[in-house]
């Protein structure tokens, strides 16, 4: 009987523990929104302002929201199993739409402001999808 009693707690200090766990880390769904939010405002800028001060400015403003997302990151004071795998999959995904966008931008496109924002949209989808998600998981 000592040891169904210990058992029981075991399991209720572990559904305490997920419980605290799932309550806190819908940080990690805000924090994708603000990725995809900046690739709105970053891909166009990279893609149409030319030149030395495009250059330094966009490079400057995507150092500092990179710096400040990953501060951000860092003192959260949890994260879930698994996280560490799916944020890998969503920064592969939006790397290869990147890649893409300025391949793609600077060959064929060059100047094109529709391409600019379709390209912003298809660098933010893999940050925005995986934010939904990860809300409605929550």
């Amino acid at each position: 009987m000592h040891e169904q009693a210990d058992a029981a707690a075991s399991l209720k200090g572990i559904a305490r523990i997920e419980g605290t766990v799932r309550g806190s880390s819908g940080w990690y769904a805000g924090y994708l929104w603000l990725f995809a939010v900046w690739q709105l405002v970053l891909v166009p800028a990279v893609l149409l302002w030319h030149g030395r001060t495009g250059t330094l400015v966009s490079t400057l403003a995507n150092a500092l929201v990179v710096m400040g997302l990953s501060l951000f990151a860092t003192r959260q004071p949890v994260v879930p199993r698994g996280y560490g795998g799916r944020h890998l999959r969503v920064i592969g995904a939006w790397a290869v739409a990147y890649v893409l966008t300025l391949v793609l931008g600077y060959a064929v496109f060059l100047d094109s402001v529709a391409f600019a924002t379709a390209a912003a949209l298809a660098c933010a989808m893999p940050a925005a999808a995986a934010a939904w998600r990860e809300r409605r998981a929550v």
